[in-house]
């Protein structure tokens, strides 16, 4: 949701999703600017940094994700950020208006503009390289995969969205991992494992997150990668629960939006006394990147095992693709048209025979059924 505070489309109140009003109105009591210091599990009670403590019956963790800094040289320096919260925004639009770095500013004609390179090429490392082009800035993306935004695309759409990328602008370093980040009192450039070094008076780190489970920790409870949750998202004390980036549920975590409200539901039920069960979540990722529509789901690689079916226009820059083993859909990937992904995902999910119209299923819908 910041991506679009970065690029000038909305102003921060724009993405809140929830204002102080909406608590009140519903009872509850909201504190903010205040840090959890302790959790006393014996005594059921939450501290506060202001020495303040609050009983609970029923306590529910949900501390998210924080962002993964690589552990290189310089990471500290002035000018080093994540994309993670609105001073991370507030950082990146303060260092696009700048004038360039007194380090290296000599080294550059008059009219150059501020560089940025952003770690990481991603959905969320994309989506800030396209915030800081829009913002004025000349942006590299350094990728250590082959294939842009590889957990979601495949070699053939990672190939278009890299191309359609270039055409507007942004510039791309694949199979690169950052050796080091150069700089004395602020970045001036980021050293890679090819022998290049790329000037730079703005270094994005989105290279993924990893569950805060830091609280879950001090309190004892089971953590391995996430806080260790049932599926009741009950943790290992009866008392306490976790949902969110921060959990780790049937060895699985999710970073995305939709499990997160599959296990919002279920605990809410949970809470007031119902049976509920959080079963897992299959995921499906519709995302509109730079302006460029993509989706995918399910195991959309190709294998020996399974069988892809494909359409490709490259008169209009549209790609499909629909992967099935024994009739079933398995996964699937579009770029440029996504018309369908819906149903496309609703089959995956049912596991339904798809025999009889497989020929024509990366059309959609409306040719199967005619």
């Amino acid at each position: 949701m910041l991506s679009p505070v970065l690029a000038g489309e909305k102003s921060l109140p724009d993405i809140m999703t929830h204002d102080v009003n909406w608590f009140k109105a519903r009872g509850v009591t909201l504190h903010t600017g205040t840090t959890v210091t302790g959790v006393d599990t014996r005594l059921q009670t939450v501290q506060t940094e202001f020495g303040d403590a609050y009983p609970y019956d029923q306590l529910v963790i949900a501390t998210g994700s924080k962002p993964f800094v690589i552990p290189v040289a310089g990471n500290d320096l002035p000018g080093v950020v994540t994309f993670r919260d609105t001073r991370d925004v507030d950082l990146m639009l303060g260092a696009a208006k700048q004038p360039l770095s007194r380090n290296h500013a000599e080294t550059r004609s008059e009219h150059a503009k501020p560089k940025a390179v952003v770690i990481g090429g991603g959905l969320l490392g994309l989506e800030a390289a396209n915030g800081l082009k829009i913002q004025g800035m000349d942006v590299t993306v350094v990728h250590r995969s082959s294939v842009l935004m590889n957990v979601q695309m495949d070699d053939i759409s990672g190939d278009l969205l890299k191309t359609s990328l270039q055409a507007q602008g942004l510039k791309f370093v694949m199979n690169a991992n950052t050796l080091a980040i150069q700089g004395e009192h602020s970045v001036t450039g980021v050293t890679l494992d090819t022998g290049e070094t790329l000037p730079a008076d703005l270094v994005v780190m989105a290279v993924g997150i990893r569950p805060n489970v830091s609280v879950g920790q001090k309190m004892g409870l089971e953590v391995n990668r996430g806080i260790v949750v049932n599926d009741q998202l009950q943790t290992s004390d009866e008392s306490i629960y976790a949902l969110g980036e921060c959990v780790e549920h049937r060895g699985a975590t999710y970073g995305l939006v939709a499990p997160l409200y599959e296990q919002a539901q279920v605990l809410a039920e949970v809470l007031a006394g119902k049976s509920s069960d959080y079963q897992g979540s299959l995921t499906s990722t519709m995302l509109k990147v730079t302006g460029i529509q993509l989706f995918s789901a399910g195991d959309f690689k190709d294998s020996a095992d399974a069988e892809s079916i494909a359409y490709q226009d490259l008169a209009q820059n549209v790609y499909r693709k629909v992967v099935l083993k024994d009739n079933k859909i398995i996964g699937s990937v579009m770029f440029g048209d996504t018309s369908g992904a819906k149903w496309i995902f609703e089959q995956l999910i049912s596991g339904k025979d798809m025999g009889a119209c497989r020929d024509f299923l990366v059309f959609g819908e409306g040719f199967c059924q005619a």
